[in-house]
Parts: C-alpha cells; structure tokens; sequence
C-alpha cells in the first residue's frame, strides 16, 4: 500500500496574513493619536534638556508639531486663552454693557461692574417682572435680547453664567414667608437663565440661583430700598477665574460681594 505523505507548509502562510493585519491596525491607531497630539512646549524643553545638560534652550520652531498645528502656548486654535486675553475680552464685554445702559438711560435700573475675571449685572426686578410675578415682561425680554449677543461673541471663553434672584422683606420686621420668598426668587432667576439660553447660549454655562430676601443691597425699611432689594444679577466669569479660586465656594461668594459692594456705592445705598 502506498501512503502518500501530507505536504508541509500548505497553511504556513496564513498566520503572516493575520500578522500583517494587526501591524496594520497598530499603525492606523498611532496615527490617529498623533493627529490629535498636541505638543506642550514647557514640557519638551523640559524633556530635551534632560536628555542633555548642555542645552540651555530650546528653539520654538525645533518643537515638533502633530497635524493639528499647535501646541499648548502657540495660541492657535482650540488652545486655552492668555490671562491678558481673557481680561481684554472681559473688558469689551463691560463696556459694550455699560455703554447700552446709558444709551438706552437705564442707570437707575441697571448697574454693571467687572473685576479681575469677571462682568457683574445687577437689574431691579421691575426691568423684568410684574408685582410677585415670575412671568418675563416684554420689556425684560428685549432687554436680554440685547444683551445675550454680547455674552454669545465671548461665550467660548465664558466659565459660568450664574443668574441670581433676590426678593425683598416686604414687613421689615418679620422675614417673608419661606416657601413663597424661595420659589419666587428661584422662579425668577430660571426665567432669565432659560430666556437666555433660547437665544443660544450653552445651557451648560447657565446657572441659576434663588437667595430669596436674604442677600440685601439697601434697607428694608423704606419702598424705595425694598425696591433695589428686588433684583435679578447676572455673574459672568471667564475661565481663568475658577483657577484663581482654589479655595472653592466660599471665595467666589467674596467676589461676588464684591461685585454687589461696587453696585451699592454706584446706586448710593446702604443695606444698614
């Protein structure tokens, strides 16, 4: 009987095939994480200088650039803002405010302030609502449109925009009622929020706040102070204030004392 011999080698190449598809698959993965590299210019110095103590620095243009085209200082595209840069888009946003307020002779209802890293809105409740009322006005309504463009030219590089209602101690000397004062006040603040965030800002930058009666600007004892107590605020923060704030919450609740101070001495009040 004659027994043929199984030929070796037949299916040798078949793991090659298999090799040959996972080197591809590795390459087609680096490349897809070196087009979405960015270079830390700090960090390469850093890096070639280890290499060799020689150097003392590090040209700009020897640092390498994926195809993105920029690296974290460059300033192109998609990279964070200088602090200057920052401050200076906060300042034309003031003054693009501050120069609508008088133009449309609002002082005596809206006051604008800005400080190191922010723009601070503060607006008597009647510019926006009706007697215990959380319903927009037509009025209040053309007036956030005038406004929202303003914070929609810089809202890239806006943090937060926090909206905050207040209420006023209609008996000086018994507090409001707690569920009224509450919702009322938080009502209020939601109103402006959604109001601007229908004229596109992102609904993730806008935070609301209901304080009710207890974040006073002026007495309560006279209808004129109880009329500057009413009031919704608009805090807009640009992103380099939450580094500034490493303590957290109880130093943005200083900054935006602050802010109400400048609003008192503006409008002259005395919350005494």
């Amino acid at each position: 009987m004659n027994i043929k011999k199984k030929k070796g080698g037949e299916g040798g190449a078949n793991w090659m095939d298999t090799y040959g598809d996972m080197v591809t698959l590795l390459l087609c993965f680096f490349v897809l994480l070196y087009s979405m590299s960015t270079i830390d210019e700090k960090k390469w110095q850093m890096i070639v200088m280890s290499f060799n103590p020689n150097v003392t620095s590090v040209p700009a243009q020897s640092i390498p650039q994926g195809p993105v085209g920029s690296n974290s200082s460059g300033g192109a595209p998609g990279d964070a803002p200088t602090e200057d840069q920052m401050e200076e888009i906060l300042k034309e946003m003031y003054l693009a405010l501050d120069e609508y307020i008088k133009e449309s002779n609002m002082e005596s209802s809206v006051a604008v302030t800005n400080g190191d890293g922010y723009v601070f809105l503060t607006f008597r409740d009647a510019v926006f609502f009706g007697p215990n009322s959380s319903v927009l006005l037509d009025e209040g309504k053309d007036v956030l449109r005038e406004v929202a463009p303003m914070f929609l030219n810089a809202q890239e590089y806006i943090q937060e925009i926090r909206v905050m209602g207040h209420t006023a101690r209609e008996i000086p000397t018994q507090p409001n009622s707690p569920a009224f004062d509450r919702t009322l006040s938080a009502n209020r603040a939601a109103g402006v929020g959604t109001f601007l965030q229908e004229q596109g800002i992102d609904g993730a930058k806008v935070i609301t706040v209901g304080y009710g009666e207890w974040r006073p600007i002026d007495n309560n004892t006279s209808s004129e102070g109880r009329a500057h107590n009413r009031r919704v605020e608009i805090m807009v923060t640009g992103l380099e204030l939450e580094e500034k704030l490493q303590s957290g919450l109880q130093q943005y609740e200083t900054v935006v004392d602050d802010a109400r101070t400048e609003i008192q001495k503006e409008w002259g009040l005395d919350p005494q």
